[in-house]
C-alpha cells in the first residue's frame, strides 16, 4: 500500500466508528455485521434495464432496507445486478439472519413489478440466489466500498462513479472530506470483481 496514504482507522476504530456519512449508522463493523451481497438476475437478464425500473426498484430497496432495520451504507444498481454494505440491526440475536428475508422480499415485489409490466403474471426466478460476504476488517470494507462506487464505471456506463443515479458514491463524495475519497478510492477492487464474477 502507498506510503503517502492517510492513517487508516484500526479495526478497534472502525468498530465504533471513526467517520460517518449518509446512509450509514456510526457503529461500522459492529458484532451485529456488516455485509457486502451481490445478486444477479437469473440468465444475466437486463431485468433493471430502463431509468424507471431502476428508479422503482432503488425506492423499494430502500423502503425494505428500512422495514427489515438493515442501514445501507453502499450500494449500485445496474442492469442485470447490484452490489450492497449494508449493516445488520444492532443489539438483535441472529439479526444477520434477516438479510435472506429481505433479499427474496425484494427480488419478490421486483418479479410481481416485471411480471404486472410485461403482462407475464406466472413468470417467476428471475433472480440467482445472491452471494454475501461478512466484513470483519477495515481494509476488505474499504475496498468493497470502492468497488460498489466504481461498479457503474467498470461495466462502462459512465466514466465517473458519482455520475451513475443509482448508485451511493455521489452522496459519499459529498459528505467525506477529499483526503478521505482519496483513501478510499486507491483501495484496488480488481481481485474483488473476479472473485465476484464481475468481469
Amino acid at each position: 500500500m502507498p506510503d503517502d496514504l492517510p492513517m487508516l482507522p484500526s479495526d478497534e476504530d472502525c468498530l465504533h466508528g471513526t467517520r460517518d456519512w449518509p446512509h450509514a449508522p456510526p457503529h461500522r463493523l459492529a458484532s451485529a455485521g456488516v455485509y457486502f451481497l451481490t445478486a444477479r438476475a437469473s440468465q444475466k437478464r437486463h431485468l433493471l434495464a430502463s431509468d424507471a425500473m431502476r428508479d422503482w426498484f432503488q425506492i423499494t430497496l430502500f423502503k425494505l432496507v428500512e422495514q427489515y432495520g438493515w442501514r445501507l451504507e453502499a450500494w449500485a444498481i445496474l442492469s442485470n445486478h447490484y452490489h450492497l454494505v449494508a449493516h445488520s440491526p444492532p443489539h438483535r440475536d441472529e439479526a444477520a439472519k434477516s438479510l435472506s428475508q429481505m433479499i427474496r422480499h425484494l427480488h419478490g415485489l421486483t418479479t410481481m413489478e416485471l411480471n404486472r409490466q410485461d403482462d407475464e403474471p406466472d413468470r417467476s426466478r428471475l433472480w440467482q440466489n445472491f452471494r454475501e460476504t461478512h466484513l470483519t476488517h477495515q481494509l476488505s470494507y474499504l475496498a468493497r466500498l470502492h468497488y460498489v462506487h466504481q461498479n457503474a464505471v467498470h461495466h462502462g456506463l459512465v466514466s465517473v462513479g458519482s455520475h451513475w443515479k443509482w448508485c451511493s458514491a455521489s452522496a459519499f463524495k459529498e459528505a467525506v472530506t477529499p483526503a478521505w475519497l482519496k483513501t478510499v478510492t486507491r483501495f484496488r477492487y480488481d481481485e474483488i470483481a473476479k472473485a465476484d464474477d464481475d468481469l
